[in-house]
């Protein structure tokens, strides 16, 4: 384990000034609050504290992030608190502290809604103090290198999680060698045949063609000597989980890809690499379209390059990055370049921007949006995609993610210009609303008085922002459809009570359930939000029409422990009157499958998770929902007649969803909530029973299972 000395040694390298007692203390306090502790490995617990601080001294960050890195698990798993952190080491250490275990419990890999929130939660505490990150990336980064000590299904957990969340974040950070460390660590974890299969291509490869990297290399030296331009050469092959992504994308095999290898040229001026992209193009032909200038048009995290690629030696293609000495700081290190020092001085990088600013107007924008699914959604696109740059007809530059099309360059330009997008034109040319769109291009957005947008745009765009400009729309546009199917469902329920159904009685229930309006309370009606037993009971709360006897819900599965809850597994839906198998998840409790479910192939091999279950005699409650997947004529009338049948038969309605529309039919797919089997029969009975249903299905998803 480094030492106290070795580590301050470390950081006086860069930072002769450096607070070294302060350093000393805080190794002395990690040391004494983690003993005792022991990581899976055996090792020591601090022994994780010290490397985390020692990798973000070889970061040249300062004296309080390094003290940070040595203390950042001692409120979490020690006596230690955030008044004991705060009177030993000062206010700003406590809260960078206390930011790094809030982070730490943060669950990122939960179910959607659960992580949108997570993500909130995260980009609110990066946007206060950027460090906080910075050491949970180290942290996780020191983890993912020892993870081989842990579980397989530990290793597995934390191994998505780093690919989903850790990497593309240290990826969006600047930070691009730690991206592609986690992804190697996590892909190695996920994917171990793949990985070696890759592996054992480049050793092949290698054997075949000799030290390409090399050669490479010395070619590309000699055309900078003949050029008289000082520079510095470095290729590598790229990482396997790198070429394992690409191979998926292009659907390629391993000896079909091109660019397997990576150039980089460091040099001393920005006129210096220009000239090294000359000198690059006249030895070798350039590949068209694969071309970037991001020293004109920098990214968003302040990276500069050039990337080119060019078919090399034996016509193999490799890529080739120029940039200046400045611009390869910022690209190593990304954000922490705003507290690397150098001397003992904080240093000043004129090419370094805050990733801060884009993660404030991140949060900013979204803080308030109460839509989990459209944050989560611009988060994402936020963090993983690369950028294409576009020009409005009159010059400005439009920056949007990799693969966005004209109705996303609409929508960035404005909200009502993107509403109102009738077609686009690409460098001059008219092109259909889904074309991808390219660096460089010019587009101009046509648009009409009286266009709308069509719910065709969601699938067509890619940005947070469109996706969540077209659903706003769409869904005030839906809004009377919603009062319709409201009114026919309430008027089910009504009549279902023994009550009739008035317009009095639905303004009196809206008032009850601080509803705007009666509409607006049928429109939450049909759009699934509320139910329509939750009208009738507003105005008659005393009315139960549940017969006596009833089977309580939680108890409705017979063969569980006292501690055991349970919950049905959304691929085959169970319901009482069906034959049924449990599986355990540790910490989930039990998920009830159908016997039948083609999901339970998935755990023939772990029959120490089975569990025998029956369901409980007598009446269950209409809560077991079940989804249909019916097909109807798109006649007037049809779908409340529908809605009608199965509100006839005592099942309530609770999710209602059309998946394909056509002139002369719709598909949707309905949630019924059913008491048991013999109580979906009479459903499905009476639905098939009708002229206008040209199919009806049970839907089973094995996908849904959970696992």
């Amino acid at each position: 384990m480094t030492t106290a000395d070795d580590l301050i040694a470390l950081v006086r390298t860069y930072n002769p000034r450096t607070n070294s007692a302060l350093i000393a203390d805080a190794y002395a306090f990690g040391d004494q609050m983690h003993e005792g502790q022991f990581r899976h490995s055996g090792e020591r617990y601090f022994t994780h504290p010290v490397a985390v601080a020692e990798s973000l001294a070889k970061m040249q960050m300062d004296d309080a992030t390094i003290i940070t890195a040595l203390l950042h698990d001692t409120i979490e798993d020690t006596p230690a608190s955030f008044a004991i952190v705060q009177k030993r080491f000062g206010q700003e250490i406590a809260e960078l502290v206390d930011g790094v275990t809030k982070l730490t419990n943060l669950q990122l890999n939960s179910r959607e809604t659960k992580e949108a929130e997570n993500f909130r939660k995260l980009f609110m505490a990066t946007s206060r103090d950027l460090r906080v990150t910075l050491v949970k990336l180290a942290d996780r980064l020191h983890n993912m290198r020892t993870i081989r000590s842990m579980r397989p299904e530990k290793q597995a957990q934390k191994s998505r999680e780093t690919m989903d969340i850790y990497a593309p974040l240290a990826g969006r950070m600047g930070m691009q060698w730690m991206r592609e460390e986690l992804e190697d660590l996590a892909f190695r974890v996920l994917n171990p045949e793949a990985r070696n299969s890759i592996i054992r291509r480049f050793i092949m490869l290698q054997r075949e063609s000799g030290d390409v990297v090399n050669r490479i290399t010395s070619d590309i030296r000699v055309e900078l000597e003949r050029a008289d331009i000082d520079a510095e050469v470095m290729g590598r092959a790229k990482k396997p989980y790198s070429v394992w992504r690409k191979m998926q994308e292009k659907d390629q095999g391993f000896s079909r890809l091109s660019d397997i290898y990576g150039f980089r040229i460091v040099t001393a001026t920005e006129g210096d690499c220009y000239r090294i992209l000359g000198a690059i193009h006249q030895r070798w032909r350039a590949v068209p379209g694969r071309f970037k200038d991001y020293i004109s048009q920098p990214k968003t995290n302040g990276y500069r390059s050039i990337h080119t690629t060019v078919s090399g030696r034996d016509g193999r293609r490799v890529e080739v990055q120029i940039r200046t000495r400045e611009m390869h700081e910022v690209a190593e290190t990304g954000v922490a370049a705003h507290w690397s020092y150098k001397n003992g001085e904080r240093v000043e990088n004129r090419f370094a921007v805050d990733p801060v600013k884009w993660i404030s107007a991140l949060t900013e924008r979204l803080e308030d949006d109460e839509d989990h699914d459209a944050f989560l959604e611009a988060v994402k696109l936020e963090m993983y995609t690369d950028q294409v740059f576009c020009f409005t007809p009159k010059g400005e530059v439009i920056k949007l993610p990799r693969g966005a099309t004209p109705i996303d360059f609409a929508y960035a330009i404005h909200t009502r210009i993107g509403t109102t997008c009738q077609g686009a034109k690409v460098d001059g040319l008219r092109v259909p609303l889904w074309t991808r769109l390219k660096n460089g291009q010019s587009v101009e957005i046509i648009t009409a008085a009286g266009q709308t947008p069509q719910s065709t745009w969601i699938d067509i765009a890619v940005t947070g922002r469109a996706k969540t400009a077209i659903r706003k729309f769409l869904r005030e546009e839906d809004r009377d459809r919603y009062v319709r199917l409201g009114r026919e469902l309430v008027r089910v329920a009504f009549e279902n009570a023994g009550k009739k159904m008035t317009e009095k009685a639905l303004r009196t229930a809206a008032k009850t359930l601080a509803m705007g309006s009666a509409d607006d309370m049928l429109a939450s009606l049909g759009s699934a939000e509320i139910s329509a037993r939750d009208i009738v009971r507003a105005i008659y709360p005393d009315l139960d029409t549940r017969p006596t006897g009833e089977v309580d819900a939680s108890r409705a599965v017979v063969g569980l422990r006292d501690d055991q809850k349970f919950q049905r597994a959304a691929c085959c839906q169970p319901v009482p009157g069906e034959r049924i198998i449990g599986i355990t998840y540790r910490g989930q409790g039990v998920r009830v499958h159908a016997i039948d479910c083609e999901a339970l192939v998935d755990y023939e091999d772990q029959l120490d998770r089975w569990v025998d279950l029956r369901w409980q005699e007598g009446q269950h409650k209409p809560v077991h929902a079940v989804t249909l997947d019916i097909s109807i004529t798109n006649d007037a009338g049809v779908l409340g007649r529908i809605c009608t049948l199965i509100g006839e038969q005592d099942a309530n309605i609770s999710d209602l969803k059309f998946i394909d529309r056509k002139p002369d039919y719709f598909r949707l797919l309905i949630d019924v909530d059913l008491r048991d089997a013999d109580h979906l029969h009479r459903v499905v009975t009476a639905i098939e029973a009708d002229s206008n249903v040209s199919n009806l299905s049970r839907q089973r998803d094995p996908g849904q299972s959970g696992a």
